[in-house]
């Protein structure tokens, strides 16, 4: 089915009595959603990158971490992240984000503040630590874009979705810079060493955050009782939206029922399988590869270390921005998967030769940097495929982050251990082969969309009633 044009769209809403309404909702929503979302959002990441900032700023030494002790926190932290995502997102269905995001929110500011007395050479504790702060963190990522295709239209979602990821990398970004300033200024002060202090201070910035959630988010569009939207923009809220199968809120099926209906669909196994292996390209960011290069070297100082690899989250927040901007425009999603896969497969080529010059590894880890650009692009693809069944994209959206995150807990133990900075050979040609499968998979997941569109249209002709509602219908 042919999308319709930008023109024919923005005709529509010119014609339409809500049109200036609709503006100012969006205006509304745009800054308490996306400002609340985004700063949970940093704090987040900021709280969940610390650890690796941190090992190459003096944990490593103090500690005695000399074998694989950073790749298994991290491991245990995503063993938490697998375990409470998809919990964390049908408990949004139960309990109002106004609530369950802050709340959650709190508890992993509380154990950021415990690692800094708890992290000792035994790491037994903290191991604990990091797997419930995993579970604390997992409601963020995909119970925002679950909030997102709650109260954005197809063509809107894109862009929010990329701001909304963005805000993650600028966490990481600002969390260099921030390790870097730290040790400069704090190490050694009240007796404790640089790193500690990063932990203190990403506690303190976590918890104001979360009080803003409470004061300002507004929760869903049917149940909402945000103080600043007045009852007729509450109706709008909902019923501006595409294909919402239900507008009254109705007495959900019983669990297992809504399990066999989306295990019975294409949606759960392609995109799980899109993002499970996708997410993986975020290898060279995740596990801070640039970062771990640089200290093997034995070349560049402390300060150096945490800033230079602030250029490739530069550089994918720029990707971010500008691919999931495109996309709303354009309405087609898997180039950015395209793109992504490239720009990675260039990088990993650059760091296997590894007689090539030191400045071409910089060029090849900051344009690893595109490998984010996929994230929010994917996980807005995934939002549109099941904007018709809205417990369907609960889970799917959870089931994404979860499978991705399954193979994350073993992924970098096998192939990006610590011990095999700063080559990463086998990292590296493990990276070229996601880079092939995901172009596969992307385009198994467009046919099968395509197809679905074509049976819908099909449907729509066999039921005139219908047909007035298949010009609003968009094939990427």
């Amino acid at each position: 089915m042919v999308p319709s044009s930008p023109t024919s769209r923005n005709s529509y809403l010119a014609t339409s009595p809500t049109y200036k309404q609709e503006r100012v909702l969006l205006a509304k929503i745009d800054w308490f959603i996306l400002s609340y979302c985004c700063l949970m959002y940093f704090s987040n990441y900021l709280d969940r990158s610390n650890i690796s900032n941190a090992y190459v700023s003096g944990m490593k030494e103090e500690l005695h971490m000399f074998g694989t002790e950073l790749n298994k926190i991290n491991t245990i932290f995503t063993c938490g992240y697998i375990v409470g995502m998809i919990p964390n997102n049908l408990m949004l269905q139960v309990v109002s984000p106004r609530i369950w995001f802050p709340s959650m929110q709190i508890v992993w500011g509380i154990l950021t503040f415990w690692q800094v007395v708890t992290l000792s050479p035994s790491h037994i504790q903290v191991y604990a630590l990091r797997f419930f702060q995993g579970m604390a963190e997992s409601s963020t990522f995909v119970g925002t874009h679950y909030v997102l295709g709650s109260w954005y239209k197809r063509d809107e979602l894109g862009k929010r979705s990329g701001i909304f990821t963005s805000s993650g990398l600028v966490g990481t970004l600002f969390s260099g810079v921030l390790q870097a300033a730290v040790y400069k200024h704090l190490n050694g002060h009240t007796g404790r060493s640089g790193w500690r202090w990063l932990f203190i201070i990403d506690g303190i910035i976590t918890i104001p955050i979360a009080l803003y959630g409470f004061l300002v988010f507004p929760g869903l569009p049917r149940t909402t009782k945000a103080f600043y939207l007045s009852q007729e923009e509450r109706v709008l809220a909902y019923k501006r939206l595409e294909n919402t199968p239900v507008l009254e809120k109705t007495k959900s099926p019983p669990l297992l029922q809504v399990f066999k209906r989306v295990l019975g669909r294409w949606r759960w196994y392609a995109c799980s399988l899109l993002f499970a292996i996708s997410g993986e390209t975020e290898s060279f960011g995740s596990n801070n590869l640039m970062g771990q290069w640089l200290k093997a070297t034995g070349k560049y100082s402390v300060e150096q270390i945490d800033y230079y690899p602030s250029g490739s989250t530069a550089f994918a927040i720029a990707s971010t921005l500008v691919c999931a901007t495109w996309t709303d425009h354009t309405q087609v999603r898997w180039p950015v998967l395209v793109y992504m896969s490239i720009a990675c497969i260039i990088s990993s080529v650059c760091i296997l030769v590894w007689s090539s010059p030191t400045a071409l590894k910089f060029f090849a880890y900051y344009l690893a940097g595109a490998s984010y650009a996929g994230q929010a692009t994917t996980f807005a693809w995934a939002n549109q495929i099941c904007a018709d069944d809205d417990q369907e994209r609960a889970i799917v959206l959870a089931s994404m982050n979860m499978w991705n995150n399954v193979v994350n807990s073993w992924w970098s133990i096998v192939l990006y251990p610590a011990t095999d900075a700063p080559r990463f050979r086998k990292g590296m040609i493990a990276m070229i082969c996601v880079c092939v499968a995901t172009l596969a998979v992307t385009w198994v997941v467009y046919a099968l969309e395509r197809r679905e569109w074509r049976h819908r249209r099909a449907d729509r002709i066999d039921c005139p009633l219908e047909k007035k509602d298949d010009s609003r219908s968009r094939d990427n």
